[in-house]
């Protein structure tokens, strides 16, 4: 009996140890790499200096349009939310009677009368406020057939206690990208923007797994 408690108190253990540990985030993933082709230009067809899709204008900035090109995401994000509530009820209830008894010559009156209230008030309030300014220059992964740009890339700093990294994904209408090749974050679609960091200064503003287990709504307690 006292092996199988053991058991299981290690296996409690190591569940929790494995869900409120996060990952290390790691440089150069997948999903925010830039795309893996060579860039080649197409053939010319019949001695022609026009290529399809490379072309030069003399007449038009250059903006990112292609798979592969270069473009800069200007970082506005402001977020601000609150939500306040409050109730109060109240109930207050009174009942009296009064009657005359006689038998014999025991004869009297009596009264009776019963009082009752409730009373409830409750109160809640939260609120949020976020910002995120910068830059990140980010590559063009995929054209979609319609001509939405699919941008990903990320930026990582090596500082003095640990890295701190910016990664982005999302879509982008090449309408949108300024003369100067750059956009703002506000005009991007399905927006994915994630800013952290990993090092010592990380690791000491994290609570500890046992805090965010005792934290998790799962508690009881």
């Amino acid at each position: 009996m006292l092996r199988a408690l053991s058991l299981l108190l290690l296996l409690g253990v190591g569940g929790c140890s494995s869900n409120y540990l996060p990952p290390q985030e790691v440089p150069d993933t997948p999903e925010y790499a830039p795309p893996a082709f060579s860039v080649t230009l197409p053939q010319a067809n019949h001695g022609s200096l026009y290529r399809r899709g490379y072309n030069l204008a003399l007449y038009q900035d250059r903006r990112a349009y292609r798979a592969g090109d270069i473009l800069t995401v200007d970082l506005d994000e402001r977020t601000q939310a609150s939500k306040k509530a409050g109730t109060s009820t109240a109930k207050d209830s009174a009942m009296q009677g009064g009657g005359s008894y006689g038998f014999g010559n025991l004869t009297g009156s009596g009264s009776a009368g019963l009082d009752a209230s409730r009373n409830f008030s409750g109160n809640g309030s939260s609120s949020q406020q976020n910002q995120l300014s910068g830059s990140i220059t980010v590559t063009v992964a995929d054209v979609l057939p319609n001509g939405v740009l699919v941008i990903r890339g990320e930026k990582w700093l090596r500082l003095n206690q640990g890295d701190e990294y910016i990664r982005l994904v999302g879509l982008v209408r090449p309408e949108d990208v300024d003369q100067g090749n750059k956009i703002s974050s506000q005009r991007i679609a399905d927006a994915r923007i994630s800013y952290g960091g990993r090092g010592t200064l990380a690791e000491v503003n994290a609570p500890g797994w046992g805090t965010r287990f005792f934290n998790d709504p799962i508690v009881p307690f």
